[in-house]
């Protein structure tokens, strides 16, 4: 387990973390959630040993492997191919390696002057090291990484490239694939998907599904915490409150828990206020001076009810009706393109698209699949090889594309961006309505663009398209440096937004709550789906299915020669461990639930028996004693008997625990 215990760090004299104590449960599965610099990456780089707190002290399990993701690649790796770099995923294997190399040279050199206590005891640490060195899997780590890889979208072709070859977004893929396949003991990922594609998202999911051990993830992708995590960390306004259920649970038992503590803050202000009242009344009075001390003492002992921080970021983001337009808001007419002097390799050949007025259409695929290409193609960035696209009566579009930053010059105010892309003799009237409409309202519409977060220059981006209306939105990753709470804003304002949508997005939640239809990219070709994210996935899994069905026997042979093949070693191996520990896994959820169960009760009933203590100590309590003590010996009664039932429920969780160490 981890341990935080009243852990501090301060930066520039402010706290981003205050006196702050959890737990973190060995194969627990812990999303940590919280606003953009709430110090979710702090403590993570505690865990690991990069950054030290101020105050308190972190306990971490001696002996246990741990795996993150960082963002900066390792100096030197940059001349390394990218397979070598992949596969090199566990340092102490060549320690390990080193070591039983010069316990071979040992016994080969001196094998008939050595005596036999001496020959005994390399054996045998020759045979412990090499139970070692394939218990961390190094001779399956070249497929491994193969496998990550090529499922992260990288093309075989590409292994031996070296790291330095690719971009940044390419690099960090190959970090991810390099910490998935060393299988560590504790896995902290930070913002996982934040180079990835769908395909890969949905992969990374697959992958983490399956692995057995503790996994602690940071990320703005709520498909990805509803689907792997199973406790919530909240960290927000330097405090950590944890919530025992995935992203879902912890909405809902957020929003419940702040309904009921501002209930009970209007209550105890409510009675704060009667004593003020009654004291400021009967203070003078000699009569009742007593009484009124005793009043005192009363509002003194009544303890401030903390409201936590609103995580949602409060400016709306609501976007103007859509001037009329034509019933079909763009048409694509065997569109064929290709980059200069790669007439060999087209992204597109002879495509037809109608894009049809209030439809929103999701486009999908891998990396190098066309999907900006396509965008660009239909905004007039660039023009087809062959073919055209026709754009419908009266459309208006609105065109926000990766680079947005670009357009976002330093030194102007966020005013005077708005300003500039106003069409020439519109009336600058509703300028300021439609900054406030995206969260910059006020001193805020004269923030310099250099001192905004990527947050802000997106939201930014918008108010520079709606100042202008349009009826026809494009969207290229629109939801890149947007927190959760951002996302979800975007995605209602997008939902509810009348007009036209075409959008690029690696967030499974959010295509999947905003789009009506989806076009999957199949290079040169695309295919269209009438329908919703799940829509897809379920008619796109029939599809592979039927040409599998359909194809020669050569080829279904091959399809499943080459399952067998990928799954060979490392990844049949870990399905039968996972298939072996399946049962051993769904009974150590179902005591865990248990466990926190029985702990919440005790909770309640301590929290009562302290309160009935308090009751019996207080002289001037009007107070029945006779009930009042009937109940509190049934109350302590309840608390032995569900201390034993927490007795036996860990003595269960600790066994279970105990069988996945052996078994691994």
């Amino acid at each position: 387990m981890i341990d935080f215990r009243n852990v501090e760090k301060l930066y520039s004299g402010v706290f981003v973390l205050n006196k702050v104590s959890f737990r973190i449960n060995s194969n627990e599965r812990v999303g940590l959630v919280g606003p953009n610099g709430a110090g979710k990456s702090t403590i993570l780089n505690m865990i690991i040993g990069e950054i030290s707190p101020d105050a308190g002290e972190i306990i971490i399990p001696k002996n246990m492997r741990i795996g993150c993701m960082k963002q900066q690649l390792p100096t030197g790796s940059e001349e390394i191919s990218l397979l070598n770099f992949t596969a090199d995923a566990i340092p102490e294997l060549k320690t390990i390696a080193e070591k039983l190399k010069n316990i071979e040279h040992e016994l080969n050199d001196n094998n008939s002057s050595l005596d036999s206590d001496r020959k005994n005891s390399l054996l045998k640490q020759h045979g412990t090291l090499q139970t070692q060195y394939e218990h961390l899997g190094a001779y399956t780590l070249k497929s491994d990484a193969e496998a990550a890889l090529t499922n992260l979208g990288f093309k075989i072709e590409d292994f031996n490239k070296p790291l330095k070859s690719f971009s940044g977004g390419w690099q960090m893929r190959a970090m991810l694939a390099r910490v998935l396949i060393s299988n560590p003991d504790i896995l902290l990922l930070d913002e996982p998907s934040n180079y990835l594609d769908i395909p890969a998202v949905e992969w990374l999911c697959k992958f983490l599904k399956s692995y057995i051990g503790t996994l602690i993830l940071i990320s703005h992708d709520r498909f990805l915490l509803k689907k792997l995590t199973d406790v919530t960390l909240e960290v927000n306004s330097g405090q950590v409150t944890r919530y025992a259920g995935d992203y879902d649970y912890y909405r809902k038992n957020r929003e419940e828990k702040m309904q009921s503590l501002i209930a009970a803050k209007k209550n105890a202000d409510r009675k704060k206020e009667h004593l003020e009242r009654t004291i400021d009344r009967f203070r003078a009075k000699s009569s009742k001076a007593s009484q009124a001390k005793s009043w005192q003492k009363a509002l003194d002992k009544m303890e401030d009810i903390e409201i936590p921080d609103e995580l949602s970021y409060n400016g709306m983001i609501k976007f103007p009706d859509p001037p009329p337009c034509g019933s079909e808001s763009a048409r694509i007419e065997n569109l064929s393109f290709h980059y200069p002097n790669n007439e060999a390799n087209p992204i597109f050949n002879d495509i037809n698209l109608a894009i049809d007025r209030g439809d929103k259409i999701a486009f999908i695929g891998y990396n190098g699949m066309g999907k900006t290409t396509l965008l660009k193609l239909l905004v007039g960035k660039l023009a087809p090889n062959a073919g055209k696209v026709v754009i419908g009566h009266n459309v208006i579009i609105g065109y926000q594309a990766q680079e947005f930053k670009d357009i976002l010059e330093d030194e102007m105010s966020v005013y005077d961006v708005v300003r500039a892309n106003l069409k020439a003799g519109a009336s600058q009237n509703n300028l300021m309505n439609i900054l406030g409409a995206f969260g910059f309202s006020g001193e805020a519409a004269s923030k310099p663009c250099k001192v905004l977060s990527g947050g802000e220059k997106i939201r930014l981006s918008f108010a520079r398209i709606f100042v202008n209306p349009p009826n026809f939105l494009i969207l290229d990753e629109p939801t890149t440096h947007l927190d959760i709470a951002a996302r979800e804003l975007l995605q209602k304002a997008l939902s509810e937004y009348q007009g036209t949508v075409c959008l690029v997005s690696h967030d499974i939640e959010f295509v999947r709550n905003v789009a009506n239809t989806i076009i999957a990219m199949e290079r040169p070709k695309i295919r269209k789906y009438f329908g919703n994210y799940d829509y897809y996935l379920e008619k796109s899994t029939e599809l592979g299915k039927a040409n599998i069905e359909n194809s020669p026997k050569e080829l279904k042979k091959s399809v499943s020669n080459s399952a067998e093949t990928t799954t060979f070693d490392s990844k049949e191996r870990r399905r039968e461990r996972a298939k072996q520990r399946e049962k051993l896994a769904a009974a150590k959820k179902d005591i865990e639930k248990k466990v926190v169960r029985i702990e919440k009760d005790l909770e309640r009933l301590q929290a009562r028996q302290e309160e009935l203590a308090l009751l019996l100590a207080d002289v001037n309590a009007n107070i029945n004693f006779q009930m009042t003590n009937r109940e509190l010996f049934d109350i302590q009664t309840k608390i032995a008997q569900k201390t034993e039932e927490w007795e036996t429920a860990a003595l269960e969780l600790e066994e279970i625990i105990e069988s996945f160490k052996v078994d691994e």
